[in-house]
């Protein structure tokens, strides 16, 4: 009797599950039953198109969206397209390397989030793989359409966010391209990673503010810390790295939404 219960019940437990949590790949329908009646938050990767030492050019793609489909079930969120294409600064003279605008992506990233708020989320979880003016774009964005809309909205850049992370796994400071973002391209897949194309000579410490400033950037590593973040690329420190990041950036977003919902903040 027990097992012939469980077996009735079996298919309304799973009804209960989204059939994807990748927007791109559900259906207009499912979507009407799920937003906001039973998902009220989204997972926005941004990125952008930039050399990356001896990793993919989309490295600050593929970081976002790993991430935000690692969160996504522990969050129970919906992920959404991630956007590829950004502001780009001081490596835009690199072979493959695109940026946009700055006006054009304000308008284009306002539109998109202006769309998750209108779709019914109330959580907006803007997951961030790209630096320099992009960060500051993103800030007063999600700011402005959350006051406008009166939607909750978080930004986060995971590198930074977690460079304690890093300073854990690796014993030291990262980079772009560094040691810590070459090994979370490296944990999500291997076949991104060149190894046989690096050397140190590669990287560049970052100039001390006010020192120096080329265009472009000497090399596409770019050091946090002078003499820190040379990739290694040790799997069993990727495969730790990229975990124990999932898992503080999803420990900030459930904490964050908990004293929302507290506070009682923005409730409809």
């Amino acid at each position: 009797m027990r097992i012939y219960v469980l077996f009735l019940l079996a298919p309304l437990a799973f009804a209960q599950q989204p059939s994807t949590r990748e927007m791109n790949d559900i259906n207009w329908m499912e979507f009407r039953e799920l937003v906001p009646a039973k998902i009220q938050t989204v997972l926005l990767p941004t990125g952008t198109m930039e050399a990356h030492g001896v990793v993919n050019n989309g490295a600050d793609n593929t970081a976002p969206l790993a991430l935000a489909r690692g969160m996504a079930k522990d969050l129970n969120a919906l992920v959404a397209p991630v956007l590829n294409y950004g502001v780009t600064g001081s490596l835009d003279g690199y072979a493959g390397t695109f940026s946009i605008s700055e006006e054009a992506y304000r308008l284009f990233l306002r539109d998109v989030i202006v769309g998750l708020a209108r779709n019914g989320f109330r959580n907006i979880i803007i997951v961030n793989g790209h630096g320099g003016p992009q960060t500051a774009i993103l800030n007063d964005l999600a700011e402005k359409v959350g006051r406008e809309l009166r939607v909750r909205t978080l930004v986060v850049n995971w590198w930074a966010y977690c460079s304690d992370v890093t300073m854990k796994i690796f014993g030291e400071d990262g980079g772009h391209a560094g040691w810590n973002e070459t090994a979370f391209i490296q944990a999500i897949d291997r076949k991104l990673v060149h190894p046989e194309r690096y050397n140190a000579s590669q990287a560049t410490p970052r100039a001390p503010a006010g020192s120096w400033s080329a265009f472009p950037f000497p090399s596409s590593i770019i050091l946090y810390q002078a003499g820190q973040g040379y990739p290694k690329f040790d799997q069993a420190k990727a495969d730790a790295y990229f975990k124990a990041v999932v898992e503080k950036m999803t420990g900030l977003a459930k904490d964050t939404i908990a004293k929302w919902d507290a506070a009682g903040l923005f409730v409809k």
